[in-house]
This record gives structure tokens, C-alpha cells and sequence, in this order.
């Protein structure tokens, strides 16, 4: 609450009277209460006082020779300085039109002589608290907008923010999927209005990039992007986009090019930019790029089918053998659509459960004697009969059904397992082999499911051996290892299969323990050809003996090609001379006639 009555010692009083004593009587008392007080006796006087050291407050008489009151009030309120000054006007004056005529001028209060001090003071009083929580609220409004302007300021640059996040990759900071889409339709509209205007669209993905993550890290892994990013944007021009629109896969837009080479000179310069090694903390990493490319027709309709299309390009560079590009065609899309459609039975052949396991009897070699099968996953459709696995697999990889294919083929086998060990009591020492895709490796629940299943149906691991390819065993050797360790724990003979066909190295096999060889087919077949490779399979077969390892030779189909094995004492044998896969009910007359 104001006191109305309490002095304010900083306040400044501009007391305006054409009278001496009135000036020294009015003073003196205003001095005593604690006020700093001068004095003028006239008008222009005190518009120059007011001016030069503006005053907290102003006792204004009116009657004066120079200048009336009136017109010095209003003269003062012209001027910015003085505008905000409160004038209170001492008048002996007492006509209602001359209190007016005071308001009117901008007076805020208006006393009449002969007065009391009292009075005086109390008015004084008053107007200064009023000047001072004016004062304050202007201040609080300054304030307020300051504050106001700053939070705007701080709005519209986290509206930016966002808005620059919406449409750009957090990680690399190029154009994101989203806006890559809308500068795509740009360029689209301009080729259905303009003649002979073209653009070109790549979508690159990283090759290895996930083994990258998993064998070195995240950050390694994020760090690399980073770097690809930047190469990217330094081999297109300013008006390109560069793109993230994946977790490894990027996308660039040239528009416009001036004709299909253009295009094809960037892609070379893609893949020798990136066909290369990165210094990522101190660590060099290796990756390459699978490139696709389309170029805009008329006939595109949206930005989603150019890049879709240029995805399944990409995707057939990926199939050729990677590190590589590929151009779009329409046979490409009408294979996409095949593939689409296999998946789309694949999964609802695992729900129907429209497969079977096949069984190829592996024969020991001398002497000859059934010594155990391999499990062959097989499909038979309901409306488009025998699907070839090697149709039916690679998309089945890499879609990542493998895993639950694989799961069924384990179910089907150790159930079999258990069906022929109570009907045929001489055949429990069978070892039945079941194949694991390099998916599987990345799969934390195969060994617990293994564990599960041969829990269920009651058996050992001695009927059961896991084979693993030679590819996925090097290539995920981090993933493959402890696969392989868990496996052995469990007491798992382990068969390495296709040996040959990958990286042909015979120094790593000592770091796994690997209890079988599979010789690939092909070196098989050249047995007895012109450029037998003879050398190479005794090679094999005798590291394996060295190394207390046991060989199966797969794709054995003449009596020539198993007595040459037989003479290289080769263990054991499989392929269509001893017989094709079987359906449980005839590798069971096998079983009966051994």
C-alpha cells in the first residue's frame, strides 16, 4: 500500500512562481520534508530548467507576466523530455473553466491559494507514487516485450529447428527420405511441362555395412556414414541432392542432366569414390557401394516410383556380385513383382506349412554303408507344385523367413530322428546333417531353440550335425565363432560345407572346431575331366585327416568319380549315384534294407 505522506528524498520538485516569497515559503517547506527543490519565477525559465535537468514533478503557478501557466504546461508536453512530467498547477484562481482549461493543458491536478502545506504535500505525494508505478509498469511492458520477442525469436528458430529436422537426417544432416521425395516430384512436374528435360535418381547402399556396426560398433558404424556423406556431396553440384533415406542407404538426385552418360560418369565416380577404405578411429574399414540408377521418363507418374525403381536396380547390383551399378528395365520390375509375390506365398507357405524335409543319404565310402542323410528343405505349392529351393531360398534369406523355415526344418528332423530310432533300433547311431543360413548366425534364440526342441522330442545331440558354408563361416567370423563354440558345447558335430567354393584358404580352419569337409560338387565333377583338379581334392583330403577332421564328398555320380575317391580314402559320399533326396517314407526302405 502507498503512504501518501512519506517523503521521497530522491524526488526532484520544479517549483514555477512569478512571486519571490511564495518561492522561498513553498521551497523551504518541500526541502524540510526531505525533497531537492528549485525554483524559477517564469515561464521560460522553466521550460529551459525542465529541459536541462528534467524534474520528478512540477508546481506550476498560472498567472505570470511572461508566459501563463497554460501555455507552459503545453510547450512542455510538445517536448519528449519533459512530455511525462506531472504538473500539478497553484492557482488563486477558483472558476471551474480555469480548472478545466488547467486539465485540458495537461496538468494532472490542479490546487487552489491560498493552500495548506499539508495539502501541498499530500498531492505531491500522491502523483510521484503514480509516477513511479507508471513508471514501473512501463518498465514491466518493456519488459514483457522484450521477453515476449525473445520467446518468438526462440519459437521461430525452434520452428526452424524443426523444421530442418522434419526434412533432414539427424545423423549426416543431408536431405532425409521426405524431402528427397518432394525435390524428385519437383523435378517430375518439370518433365511432364518442359521437352527433353531429364534428371537421374541413385539409390546407393553400403555393402558389409552391418557387419561393420556389429564387428566394430555403432559409433565406427556412424562414423562411416558420416564420411560417405561427405564424399557424396563432393562429387555432384550444388543444385544436386544428396540423401539419406536409410540406415546405409543413400540417394542422389541430378537434375537436370543433359543426357544418360552424364548420369553413368557419376555413378563411376560413386563407385571408385567409395570402392575404397575409410580411417574411421584410427581403424581402416572397408566397404563398397551397390549402386542403382534411373533416369525420369514421362510415363513416371509419382517420386515414389522413380525411387522404387531405382531401388530394384540397386538390388540387382547387389545380386550381380555388389561393388557395382546396375541401370533400371522393365524386366527388373516384372522380376521385383515376382519376387514380391513368392514372398508374399513364402510366408503364408510357413503358415499353411506347405514344407517338407527331403532326405539325401550320405554313404561311407569304403566300405560302402549308410552312414546318416542330409536334410533338404523342400516346397511344394498348392497351385504352382514343386518350387526349386534355389528360387525359394535366396528370398527367404532375405527377407529373413529363413529363420522360421529353419525352425521347422529342425522340428521336422529331430521328430523323423525320433520316429526311426524306436522303429529301427540298429540305426541310432544315424547322424542326420541340417544346413544353417548365415541369417540363422544373427538369430539369439537359434541355440535355445535347438536346446528346446531336442528337449522335446527326447534326444541327444548324437544324431544331429549342423552344417555351416565356408562363406558365412569367414565372412561372419565373429558371429559364426561363437555359434560354433556354443554348438560344440552341446556335444553338435559341426560339417563345413561347399569347402573350395569361398575364400579357398586352408589356414583359418584350425581356429574352428570343425569336425567335417564337405567337398564342393564341382570339384567332384571334374574328376576324369581334362582339367581335373585331382591336386586339390587330395589336397583337401588329406589337411582334413591332418587336422582329425573326417570328408564327405557331395555330388558323387559315376562309379569313376567314387572309386577315385575311394582311392584317396575320402570318408563318406552323397549325391545321385547312391540317390536323389528322399521323402521320409522311401529313406526309410533304405533304413530297412541296411
Amino acid at each position: 500500500m502507498i503512504n501518501l505522506y512519506a517523503s521521497q528524498p530522491s524526488a526532484n520538485i520544479l517549483i514555477v512562481d512569478d512571486k519571490p516569497p511564495n518561492l522561498r515559503i513553498l521551497s523551504t517547506m518541500l526541502a524540510k520534508a526531505g525533497y531537492k527543490v528549485r525554483a524559477v519565477t517564469s515561464g521560460n525559465m522553466a521550460i529551459t530548467a525542465a529541459k536541462t535537468m528534467p524534474p520528478d514533478i512540477i508546481l506550476l503557478d498560472i498567472k505570470m507576466p511572461d508566459m501563463d501557466g497554460y501555455e507552459v504546461c503545453q510547450q512542455l508536453k510538445q517536448f519528449p523530455e519533459t512530455a511525462e512530467i506531472p504538473v500539478i498547477f497553484l492557482s488563486a484562481l477558483q472558476d471551474a473553466e480555469d480548472k478545466v482549461k488547467a486539465f485540458e493543458a495537461g496538468g494532472v491536478d490542479y490546487v487552489i491559494k491560498p493552500f495548506q502545506f499539508e495539502e501541498i504535500r499530500a498531492r505531491v505525494s500522491l502523483h510521484l507514487a503514480f509516477r513511479k508505478t507508471r513508471d514501473q509498469l512501463r518498465q514491466l511492458n518493456q519488459e514483457l516485450e522484450k521477453r515476449v520477442e525473445e520467446r518468438t525469436t526462440a519459437l521461430l528458430e525452434t520452428q526452424g529447428e524443426l523444421l530442418f529436422n522434419a526434412r533432414h537426417d539427424s545423423l549426416t544432416k543431408l536431405a532425409n527420405r521426405r524431402l528427397f521425395l518432394e525435390r524428385v516430384e519437383l523435378a517430375l512436374k518439370r518433365v511432364h511441362e518442359e521437352n527433353n528435360y531429364i534428371f537421374a535418381v541413385f539409390v546407393i547402399d553400403l555393402d558389409r555395412f552391418k557387419r561393420i556396426n556389429d564387428s566394430e560398433g555403432h559409433m565406427v558404424g556412424d562414423d562411416l556414414l558420416i564420411e560417405v556423406s561427405h564424399t557424396l556431396e563432393t562429387l555432384v553440384s550444388p543444385a544436386d541432392t544428396v540423401a539419406r533415406v536409410g540406415g546405409d542407404e543413400f540417394a542422389i538426385l541430378l537434375d537436370p542432366i543433359d543426357d544418360v552418360n552424364e548420369a553413368l560418369r557419376i555413378a563411376q565416380k560413386v563407385q571408385k569414390a567409395l570402392t575404397t577404405s575409410f580411417v574411421i578411429k584410427e581403424k581402416e574399414v572397408f566397404t563398397s557401394p551397390s549402386i542403382g540408377l534411373t533416369i525420369s521418363l514421362p510415363s513416371y507418374q509419382s517420386a515414389i516410383e522413380i525411387l522404387r525403381d531405382a531401388d530394384i536396380a540397386m538390388g540387382k547390383a547387389k545380386e550381380k556380385g555388389r561393388g557395382r551399378y546396375e541401370i533400371f528395365n522393365k524386366q527388373m520390375h516384372a522380376q521385383a513383382l515376382k519376387l514380391l509375390t513368392l514372398e508374399t506365398d513364402l510366408r503364408y507357405g510357413i503358415d499353411q506349412g506347405e514344407f517338407e524335409v527331403y532326405y539325401q543319404p550320405i554313404m561311407q565310402l569304403n566300405p560302402i554303408k549308410l552312414v546318416g542323410f542330409e536334410a533338404l528343405i523342400r516346397w511344394q505349392h498348392p497351385h504352382k507344385g514343386f518350387i526349386s529351393p534355389g528360387e525359394f531360398i535366396p528370398v527367404a534369406e532375405n527377407t529373413g523367413l529363413i529363420i522360421p523355415i529353419g525352425t521347422i526344418v529342425l522340428e521336422k528332423v529331430c521328430h523323423q530322428i525320433q520316429i526311426w530310432n524306436q522303429k529301427y533300433p540298429n540305426a541310432t547311431t544315424l547322424k542326420v546333417a541340417v544346413n544353417l543360413s548365415s541369417q540363422q548366425f544373427n538369430d539369439s534364440n537359434l541355440v535355445q531353440n535347438i536346446d528346446e526342441i531336442l528337449e522335446k522330442m527326447g534326444l541327444s545331440s548324437k544324431n544331429l550335425k549342423i552344417e555351416i558354408t565356408e562363406t558365412s563361416l569367414i565372412e561372419y567370423s565373429l558371429e559364426s565363432t561363437k555359434l560354433v563354440n556354443e554348438l560344440k558345447k552341446r556335444n553338435l558335430e559341426i560339417c563345413l560345407d561347399d569347402f573350395g567354393t569361398g575364400y579357398s584358404s586352408l589356414s583359418y580352419l584350425h581356429r574352428f572346431p570343425v569336425d567335417t569337409l564337405k567337398i564342393d560338387r564341382s570339384f567332384i565333377d571334374s574328376i576324369g575331366k581334362p582339367k581335373e583338379n585331382s591336386e586339390i581334392i587330395q589336397s583337401i583330403i588329406t589337411l582334413a585327416h591332418n587336422l582329425g577332421m573326417e570328408v564327405v564328398a557331395e555330388g558323387i555320380e559315376t562309379e569313376e568319380q567314387l572309386i577315385y575317391l575311394q582311392q584317396l580314402k575320402c570318408d563318406y559320399g552323397q549325391g545321385y549315384f547312391f540317390n536323389r533326396p528322399l521323402p521320409p517314407t522311401e529313406a526309410e526302405k533304405l533304413l530297412n534294407n541296411n
